[in-house]
């Protein structure tokens, strides 16, 4: 009878034991989104201190993903996606990329993509010259030295996820802009999402700066849109640059056909909307950039 009682006092206690490191398991892995059997390993190796797993977790991933970052770093990246976002004054544009298009559609991937954007977002509200607009372009290295909000470094964050999907990926480039007074920001990319704010991915992406009187909401989500598909090199100035003959190859934003209105320039469109553009920038995957070699067979997730 007594030892009866002692093997059923022993079942439930290990029943209980399994039942609570289950319970911390399933936990760790809902709270991290290791694999079941690293989670396993965190807490043996922490006494099922969840806490201490935690930690031990993002450090073994980030080591490991520094290894395999250095073991891929000379595999080409030819996939990618362009990310935009604006937040009043401030916006960003950056472009990311990554082997293969399976990637780039990837959530974690796109992880990656918010954190860099919000951390040039971040950058660009650290400008504060006096003119209207203001704009600065952030190179690969210097990109990759910026501090995220938890400390880390952007190439951290990048060698972390590169540990996690098992592919390259380059954090290419990123410009941010700032305006002030009258002026405002508006961002787009192509193909368009289905909910872009506040962050918006695709093929391409632009950022363009204007000021008028009038509500420049819709004229501005639509000139991005027209940068994007005409590609002009400039804005123009009607003092200096003369229209091209050839309007298929005019390269003065001031003088193309408007790409919702053909039979109008944008000159016309800004004109009598009251609205004059002072910047805008334009991202393309893939495209060359200061001399870099283009990037053959680019195809992009939007």
């Amino acid at each position: 009878m007594i030892s009866s009682r002692i093997f059923r006092f022993v079942h439930t206690n290990s029943l209980l034991w399994q039942t609570s490191n289950k319970s911390l398991l399933a936990k760790l892995r809902k709270k991290t989104g290791y694999t079941f059997a690293n989670c396993k390993k965190a807490l043996e190796v922490n006494s099922n201190d969840i806490a201490k797993a935690e930690v031990w977790l993002k450090e073994q991933a980030q080591q490991h993903g520094w290894t395999q970052a250095t073991k891929l770093q000379g595999r080409s990246t030819t996939q990618g996606l362009i990310a935009v976002i604006v937040e009043k004054n401030h916006g960003a544009l950056v472009e990311i990329n990554c082997e293969t298009d399976f990637v780039a559609r990837n959530k974690k991937f796109h992880g990656l993509a918010e954190i860099v954007l919000a951390t040039t977002l971040s950058h660009a509200k650290t400008l504060n010259s006096n003119d209207e607009v203001e704009r600065l372009s952030l190179d690969m290295e210097t990109l990759k030295a910026l501090p995220a909000n938890d400390g880390k470094t952007l190439a951290d964050h990048s060698a972390l996820t590169i540990g996690m999907i098992g592919e390259n990926i380059t954090l290419r480039r990123a410009l941010c802009m700032r305006v002030q007074g009258d002026a405002a920001i508006f961002g787009g990319t192509h193909p368009a999402p289905m909910n872009p704010i506040p962050i918006s991915f695709g093929r391409y992406g632009a950022l363009i700066a204007v000021k008028g009187k009038e509500d420049k909401m819709i004229l501005g989500t639509q000139l991005c849109q027209h940068i994007i598909g005409m590609n002009p090199f400039k804005v123009g100035n009607n003092m200096v640059d003369q229209p091209n003959i050839d309007v298929d190859n005019e390269i003065c934003l001031i003088y193309q056909e408007f790409l919702l209105d053909p039979s109008l320039s944008v000159q016309q469109v800004l004109r009598d909307a009251q609205v004059e553009v002072l910047d805008f920038a334009r991202f393309e995957i893939g495209e060359k950039v200061n001399g870099d070699k283009l990037l053959d067979s680019v195809e992009v997730c939007g």
